[in-house]
């Protein structure tokens, strides 16, 4: 028995991270302190002031650990990559995890590309973004292309020079094919110094070139190419019109700011590079009711730049966040230059602040609906049948199964997955009965939760690292009535287990009409959010085992028609359907048709026709 009190006293007095786990032992909440000891016992100290959220968190501490660090820092990094990990229910979280493209222009190489890459490495390249669009970066790539005439190919030059023909870039005239020696690795670098300064924002002497490249084709009555510079003058004017001027500094910096709404936010990202705006982009965060700007905004900004590509110089951020000095400290190390936050207070600094938390505000107001129908449908309906059910602690993970077969042959089982009401795929499961000869669907059922659970509890002892049965559900739903539900009950009694188990009943024409659970009947109102999220599941969990099922079925009739065959392996199965189409009309083929099939011999196409007549 874990004694929280005594538990406390033990703590040192040292940095480290804390780790609060429930009473199913999942990670609830995750922090990091400069005193552990300190920082551990304010929680569950009654006369402390707590916020809503972290009186409800500690309300479902079953149990603590913790990491010892050697400083502040390591534990701020630690923190970071469990939260990233684990996703603690009562954690601040960013639910966004994107990846934004960069244009890289590989100066390091003797004839250099322009490329689409998704991470910036120091490997002696060039690069310019973060762009919030990848199309826009394969348009500016290519308009790059046509102006520069950089090759695009994974040639490794000097050294494969004249080893191939040029190849279609060359004959459309946007590769001078270096490849082939037909310019000068001097006369190609100037034009890659060209494609680099446009890449800066200096459009001005490209439009300039190509306008008198226009006027001269017109001149010489080429209307078609000149149409064709005309049309590149304007793709030019587009993309430096995207990249507004914000200051005078010609540096790269972030401007961060939030709107929020409950236990919602949107935070708003302004990327400023060499001065100009080249995109924005915005991201949802979880868990921010009754925490303070600073600590909403830090939690962010920790969660972020932990995998962001680039860290700028300078962040302009809305509030100033918690542990300023510490999260400038650790990005100044991840980033390997000086990093900075300031709040703007006044002037055209301040002003872009407002702007991105207007336009945070906006998001959130138009998706203020749909996150609140979003709710309804999945934590709303979850909490609906948490107070049916009477489960005080509330329901994260449920789990539902289903059987299928036909006549008792392949009979398989599913398990499908629902956290806080969404289905979490990449944990279904699937078994294919091995114990239960017939049409059985209890005794299958009792082996698939045996099994899964036999798993689980091997996992949990071991301490697997690729654990995939080992975090147990809240509740388990049946898809059926008490038949079911005492099928679970008994297996879990038996592996001494205590989880909730609800039936989900349908009537006579196989339609959801209330819950099994507590050998009481509970009507459900068919309306409800409720009715619908426990109709999804069921439909989940019968679709996964039916797919698993016609999978297993088509293997086996295959198998039952060819592989049985004597002298037909694998290789002869798959020339004869090749050959025939279906299994249909290799039945009613002679056999000298037989025969024809690739790797047929005779003996093997009468092996074949004798099997079928």
């Amino acid at each position: 028995m874990f004694d929280i009190k005594e538990e406390v006293k033990k703590l040192p007095l040292k940095p480290g991270v804390y780790i609060m786990h429930d009473a199913h032992d999942d990670i609830i909440y995750v922090g990091k302190a400069v005193k552990l000891k300190n920082r551990v016992s304010q929680y569950f100290q009654k006369n402390k002031n707590h916020t809503p959220k972290i009186r409800q968190m500690v309300a479902h501490v079953a149990r603590f650990e913790y990491i010892v660090t050697d400083s502040e820092m390591e534990a701020l990094v630690l923190e970071n990559n469990l939260i990233k990990t684990h996703r603690p229910k009562y954690n601040t979280m960013l639910k966004d995890d994107k990846t934004y493209p960069y244009i890289k222009v590989t100066t390091n190489e003797d004839y250099p590309r322009v490329l689409l890459v998704r991470r910036m490495k120091k490997d002696g390249a060039r690069y310019f973004g973060p762009f919030t669009s990848a199309q826009s970066v394969r348009d500016t790539i290519d308009l790059i292309q046509k102006i520069f005439m950089i090759r695009n190919c994974s040639k490794q030059l000097p050294r494969d020079i004249g080893k191939d023909r040029p190849c279609l870039y060359y004959h459309m005239g946007q590769c001078e094919a270096p490849c082939t020696g037909r310019v000068s690795k001097e006369e190609y670098r100037r034009h890659t110094d060209e494609a680099l300064k446009f890449l800066e924002g200096n459009c001005e002497p490209v439009i300039e070139d190509l306008t008198a490249r226009m006027n001269e084709a017109a001149a010489s009555l080429e209307f078609e190419k000149a149409a064709g510079y005309r049309d590149l003058i304007e793709s030019v004017r587009r993309i430096d019109q995207k990249q507004k001027i914000t200051s005078s500094e010609m540096d790269d910096r972030d401007l961060i700011a939030f709107a929020r709404d409950k236990d919602e936010a949107v935070v708003q990202v302004f990327f400023i590079r060499s001065g100009r705006i080249i995109g924005r982009e915005h991201f949802y965060v979880t868990g921010v009711e009754n925490e303070p700007d600073g600590l909403v905004i830090g939690a962010f900004a920790q969660q972020y730049y932990a995998s962001a590509p680039f860290i700028p110089g300078t962040l302009m951020m809305q509030y100033e966040p918690a542990d300023k000095e510490l999260i400038e400290q650790w990005l100044t190390q991840a980033s390997g230059h000086k990093v900075k936050i300031v709040v703007p207070v006044r002037g055209q600094k301040e002003k872009l602040i407002q702007l991105a938390y207007e336009n945070a505000q906006i998001v959130l107001n138009k998706d203020r609906e749909k996150i609140r129908l979003e709710e309804a449908r999945t934590t709303g309906a979850v909490r609906e049948l948490a107070g049916m059910l009477g489960i005080a602690e509330g329901i994260h993970r449920m789990e539902a199964f289903d059987i299928s077969n036909t006549s008792g042959v392949e009979s398989v089982g599913s398990m499908i997955v629902y956290e806080d009401g969404r289905p979490k795929r990449n944990a279904y499961r699937k078994f294919k009965i091995r114990t239960v000869k017939g049409p059985d669907d209890y005794k299958s059922m009792e082996e698939v939760l045996t099994r899964r659970f036999t798993h689980g509890l091997q996992e949990r002892s071991e301490g697997a690292q690729q654990a995939k049965f080992a975090e147990f559900p809240d509740v388990i739903m049946m898809d059926g009535g008490r038949g079911q539900v005492n099928v679970a009950l008994r297996v879990l009694e038996n592996l001494g287990l205590a989880i909730p188990v609800c039936g989900m009943v349908k009537d006579d024409r196989h339609n959801t009409r209330g819950l099994y659970y507590n050998n009481q009947e509970l009507p459900i109102d068919r309306h409800s959010e409720l009715f619908k999220l426990i109709t999804r599941m069921q439909d989940e969990a019968h679709r996964f085992a039916i797919e698993y099922h016609r999978s297993l079925r088509g293997k086996a009739q295959i198998h039952s028609v060819l592989d049985d065959i004597p002298g037909i392996g694998p290789a002869r199965r798959r020339s004869l359907m090749q050959h025939f189409g279906d299994i249909s009309k290799i039945r009613t083929a002679s056999a000298e048709e037989l025969a024809q099939a690739d790797g047929m011999t005779r003996k093997s196409a009468e092996a074949v026709y004798n099997y079928f007549h």
